[in-house]
């Protein structure tokens, strides 16, 4: 994995989102280079979608492959600049965040996240798919 060095202010107002994992807003210096990356959702390397009903897993498995993305691209989840979460189901997602917080509490990392409830995602099953913005 890559080290960051980019110095961040982390911008809370309030203390309410600490337990949810990220901040409200993050002032950075302009990367030199952007990431924008397509949805990754609960899917292996050939794209069919595994743990379908297990949220959890489903979560896990997403970010397991946004880490992967962002490693083939020399970064690592502090070089998260937004992340969105699309959700089917948001009170299941919500249930199970802790898996996300984990994730991002191992390096350190608390990028300003969106929850977005949504009716359906590109594959029948999917419940979660996360979208971010990386840069360096």
């Amino acid at each position: 994995m890559t080290t960051s060095t980019v110095p961040l202010e982390r911008i809370n107002p309030s203390g309410w989102r600490a337990a949810l994992g990220f901040d409200q807003a993050q002032l950075r210096p302009a990367p030199a280079t952007l990431l924008t990356a397509s949805g990754q959702g609960p899917v292996d390397e050939h794209g069919a979608l595994l743990h379908e009903g297990d949220p959890a897993a489903q979560l896990a498995l997403a970010v397991e492959n946004v880490e992967a993305l962002l490693a083939a691209a020399g970064m690592d989840l502090r070089d998260v600049l937004r992340l969105t979460v699309h959700a089917v189901d948001v009170d299941a997602v919500l249930a199970s965040w802790d898996v996300l917080v984990e994730r991002l509490a191992r390096v350190g990392a608390t990028p300003p996240m969106t929850l977005v409830g949504v009716t359906r995602l590109a594959l029948p099953g999917m419940l979660v798919e996360l979208e971010i913005t990386a840069g360096r």
